[in-house]
């Protein structure tokens, strides 16, 4: 059987607590009687683990991290990204997911509670923003990674939306493309808004102006970019481009492009948003905009620790620059 701190206590006749001030060299111990204690600490051959003496001292050297799900296409390399700068500063990582919704917040505030990590990384489970901000204000540290252009009144790490949306336009113009239909993810994300007026004001400005009916709200999945091209097909909307707010809907308005006969470049050129690894394997692969995503979770990930060495947290944003991926989508190979 392992030796535990209630064994020594109990050989050097004094209490578990006074074991621990003794561990952890607090001072508030008699010489002697600490003396006594770490010469049974030899004779048991007792080793503290890691964790009981660092919560002992106030802290876990783990660093929680909240998502709302690790099936998202681009989730696993935000994770990764944080994961090697917490390993390599020789911190734990707790993972939390609300894949099971209001029961898995209940589990993750019990933890929270229990003082279970040292700060928190999220990626802002749908409705939780006041909390996470209640969280940071009762004094937890917290960075919040790609707040979805909310622009949140705690530290973050976000990507230039507008400017990715921007540089869509940009190349769509570029390749002689004049009407472009938009799918959009959901409105009630500061990113879409972003990503939108971000394209837009570019084709204005060219003389151009997008058809607002040009403009449709999907969610960000495959199924809303092929139902998407089906609606404006529908609808007799001619556009010779489209522009879908994330990868896996420009893959969705790809499969239903092909199905219509319309060929891709030829006929309509597609830009999608993210970057995700099976952007580059779509027949033809993708043009997108790059975000990120490792790097966000890198920047993030230092940024917490740098606080734990002294660096205050503030709510000053770190923003990381889109790029755009030019691939057989828009140009022929």
């Amino acid at each position: 059987m392992p030796i535990t701190i209630a064994d020594v206590a109990s050989r050097a006749g004094v209490s578990k607590t006074t074991v621990s001030r003794v561990l952890n060299g607090k001072g508030e111990v008699d010489e002697s009687t600490a003396a006594r204690v770490r010469r049974v600490i030899d004779e048991l051959g007792y080793t503290p683990s890691a964790r009981a003496v660092n919560l002992a001292r106030g802290h876990t050297r783990v660093i929680g991290m909240l998502v709302p799900s690790l099936i998202w296409p681009w989730m696993g390399e935000i994770v990764q990204g944080a994961v090697d700068v917490v390993e390599a500063e020789g911190y734990g990582l707790l993972l939390f997911t609300c894949n099971r919704g209001a029961e898995s917040m209940r589990q993750f505030s019990a933890q929270v509670s229990g003082k279970a990590f040292d700060g928190l990384l999220a990626i802002e489970p749908e409705g939780t923003l006041d909390y996470l901000a209640d969280l940071y204000a009762g004094g937890l540290p917290v960075v919040l990674i790609d707040d979805r252009g909310d622009k949140p009144l705690m530290p973050s790490v976000g990507t230039t939306n507008r400017a990715g949306g921007a540089l869509a336009a940009r190349h769509l113009l570029e390749i002689g493309r004049r009407r472009p239909l938009v799918i959009t993810g959901s409105e009630k994300f500061g990113c879409t808004q972003d990503r939108l007026g971000g394209f837009v004001d570019v084709f204005a400005a060219a003389g151009h102006p997008v058809d607002p009916r040009f403009v449709m709200e999907g969610d960000f999945t495959y199924d809303c970019g092929a139902q998407a091209i089906r609606q404006a097909l529908g609808l007799g909307l001619e556009f010779d481009a489209v522009f879908a707010h994330n990868d896996l809907s420009a893959a969705g308005a790809l499969q239903a492009l092909r199905q219509a006969g319309r060929t891709v470049p030829g006929d309509v050129a597609l830009v999608g948003f993210d970057d995700i690894v099976h952007a580059a394997h779509t027949e033809p692969p993708l043009t997108t905009i790059r975000q990120p995503m490792r790097q966000m979770g890198e920047t993030a990930a230092r940024r917490l620790i740098a606080h734990f060495d002294g660096t205050p947290l503030t709510s000053e944003p770190n923003i990381l620059s889109t790029t755009l991926v030019v691939r057989s989508s828009t140009v022929p190979a």
